[in-house]
């Protein structure tokens, strides 16, 4: 199935979720925290703002940070992916 997000919406993949701290310990899954970094899978077009075409500043490819509760989980492709809207991105990691 391919997918295709409309509007200012986009749709992202979550980088994996380290498995130990800087110390060595290692963090079981039940205490792990989902990561709030991702990479951009597809981007919509972008909206219309006062009858002017707006284009989204963000691409397919693009890492981005998040907000903790950002988005709405979906699986695709049996693989869990978020939809958000463009506004709720923080910032593109470089």
């Amino acid at each position: 199935m391919k997918f295709r997000p409309l509007h200012d919406r986009v749709l992202v993949r979550r980088v994996e979720a380290d498995e130990k701290t800087a110390g060595g310990i290692i963090i079981p899954d039940s205490a792990q925290e989902k990561p709030q970094e991702g990479e951009v899978v597809a981007a919509g077009p972008g909206t219309r703002e006062d009858g002017a075409f707006v284009a989204l500043d963000v691409k397919a490819g693009d890492k981005i940070l998040f907000g903790k509760w950002s988005g709405t989980e979906v699986t695709v492709d049996g693989e869990e992916l978020i939809i958000m809207k463009e506004s709720d991105i923080l910032g593109i990691v470089e």
